[in-house]
């Protein structure tokens, strides 16, 4: 994706996406063979029958005026039956055929920009919100799957009509077959590049505008409830509606555009047709040519109206496939950049065995955008077995210390070590099955209990699952659903209140077996009688750990304080106190 980065053309934008396609050109091959296949039984159809329609009227004549003539019907008429079966079927293959190439072209798409956003580390997706992130994952790639079935494929179909078809007049009528090939490759040029340079302009700013239109909607879904109590719902509606209008402005003036392109193809097509009618006519005076034959070429004309009906308006959009295209390329040259060379992968034979402990040296973080880092020169020590609390108020760079040891951040300046070891160092398999958090945000998904614990330990049996929900006090409970651990949650665990979201979520941790655990606020949200039920099992779970407590406080004996704590630091603003 080097040339992403670089290269900001068209072509350059789309290359990367053009080698992708070709990891399917046999299909796409297919496609448009189907396509041609299909556009050649309707040009031999038109033609056929006007050629069998006038020789049989001039035979009738003949006959009538008393002159001796034949004509074999069968041939003719069986080649307008078989055209117009083979227009049909290849007509009904290629939209399933093709269809079914888009979809897994889109999946393809899909999985690797999914593969992408899943690489990114916190400050690269801080960079925009959730929406913009998933604006890129649908709309962009509904934008740019259809480099194929309506760029790529229709107008290489169109360009091998005009030959084929134009090379076909010139062997009966040569001067037909040359002006008229002359006149349709000149529309079609304009049809695809001049309807492109038209549009181009509006139809990117399209990507553009439809992004901020989802963002602010988005914004207005999530805070409907703050909007409404602060007075500030009109506003933001009036916001929205501005949006609207310069995106229907933008799509009223494409809509114009493709008329005109649409207007075109009738235009060019009429004249081609009528052009060929008179250079016909030409040669049937001067004896060249017969009657039928001059029929024939005027209404073969008349088929390539089916072969340039869909380029105005695919080309006219060509602007906001390019817009997608580079902003998917962004996309992949930020996680490319966000990747930091690893220092060689030690073997798991090699990794220090037992507790972990953690090290921070000089460490300096800041979030892009951002006013003030988010750390500044932090430098701390967990040892081995250690139980560390980590104070702070809101804000005071505490997570950010968690996202370093998960190797989900990477500082800007100083060292992050694991184990004595650069965290670097460290196969990402290996540190993920050794390292775990319970960090204050709890990602449930809109699946079955069992589902949702065995993200923490995908071979787990059912009565380890039900071990893991005795341990925070949820068995019972569970055992009252009538689906049991089958039970839907609903998204990000909708179906459960907060305490038992977050018992879920301490279950899920208690499946696996780190070295090193990180709890931010681990009580959070739950009562004083739970707290103090788990509150031993986990001290007792917690033991021969290396354990990171984040907290905002610690009460001396008070009910949510987390067990034996060893030693606390102070974070304020983004440094040690």
């Amino acid at each position: 994706m080097s040339e992403s980065r670089t290269d900001t053309s068209l072509m350059g934008a789309l290359r990367p996406w053009f080698r992708l396609l070709g990891r399917r050109r046999g299909r796409l091959a297919g496609g448009v063979g189907l396509m041609a296949l299909t556009l050649a039984s309707a040009i031999g159809l038109l033609a056929l029958s006007g050629w069998f329609i006038t020789a049989t009227a001039l035979t009738g004549l003949l006959l009538a005026a008393g002159v001796a003539a034949t004509l074999d019907v069968y041939v003719p008429g069986g080649g307008i039956r078989f055209f117009a079966v083979t227009r049909t079927v290849a007509r009904y293959l290629e939209r399933l055929y093709n269809h079914d190439t888009v979809l897994r072209l889109l999946a393809d798409l899909r999985a690797r920009l999914f593969g992408v956003l899943a690489g990114l580390d916190g400050q690269a997706l801080s960079r925009r919100r959730a929406s913009d992130w998933l604006n890129r994952l649908t709309a962009d790639i509904d934008t740019l799957d259809s480099l194929y079935l309506r760029l790529l494929a229709p107008a290489g179909t169109g360009l091998l009509a005009i030959l084929g078809l134009s090379g076909f007049l010139a062997f009966f009528a040569p001067w037909v077959g040359l002006f008229t090939g002359v006149l349709l490759l000149a529309g079609w040029l304009w049809l695809t590049l001049g309807q492109a340079r038209l549009g181009l302009r509006a139809s990117r700013a399209q990507v553009v505008e439809m992004e901020a239109l989802r963002g602010r909607l988005m914004e207005q879904l999530q805070g409907q409830a703050e909007l409404e109590a602060y007075g500030s719902l009109s506003s933001h509606r009036r916001a929205l509606e501005h949006h609207e209008a310069r995106l229907y402005r933008g799509q009223r003036h494409l809509g114009t555009l493709v008329a005109l392109g649409n207007a075109l193809v009738s235009l060019l097509v009429g004249v081609a047709m009528l052009l060929a009618l008179w250079l016909a006519a030409q040669a049937w005076q001067a004896g060249d040519l017969s009657g039928p034959l001059m029929v024939m070429m005027p209404l073969a004309m008349l088929a390539m109206s089916e072969a340039l009906a869909a380029l105005p308006a695919a080309f006219t959009w060509l602007g906001a496939t390019w817009g997608a295209a580079e902003r998917l390329n962004e996309l992949e040259a930020r996680a490319e950049s966000a990747v930091v060379p690893p220092a060689a992968a030690r073997e798991a034979s090699t990794l220090p065995a037992g507790p972990l402990g953690a090290e921070l040296a000089g460490v300096t973080l800041h979030y892009p955008g951002a006013l003030v880092p988010a750390l500044e020169n932090v430098s701390l020590s967990l040892a081995p077995g250690e139980r560390l609390a980590l104070c702070g108020a809101s804000g005071a760079g505490k997570s950010s210390v968690a996202g370093l040891l998960l190797g989900q951040l990477r500082s800007d300046r100083g060292g992050v070590a694991l184990g004595g070891l650069d965290l670097e160092a460290w196969p990402e398999a290996a540190r993920q099955a050794r390292v775990a958090a319970l960090t204050q945000r709890i990602d449930l998904l809109d699946d079955s209990l069992a589902a949702n614990l065995r993200l923490a330990a995908p071979d787990a049996e059912e009565a380890r699952l039900w071990q893991a929900l005795a341990w925070v006090g949820l068995d019972g409970w569970t055992e009252t659903l009538s689906d049991g651990l089958a039970t839907r949650i609903g998204e990000g665990g909708s179906r459960l209140s907060g305490g038992q979201g977050r018992r879920l979520a301490l279950a899920r941790l208690h499946l696996r077996d780190p070295d090193l655990v990180i709890l931010d606020e681990p009580f959070a949200g739950l009562d004083a009688d739970t707290v103090a039920t788990l509150s031993a099992r986990l001290d007792a779970w917690l033991e021969g750990r290396t354990v990171l407590y984040l907290v905002h406080q610690i009460e001396e004996g008070g009910a949510f304080a987390p067990p034996g704590v060893d030693r606390q630091l102070t974070l304020v603003e983004g440094r040690l106190a």
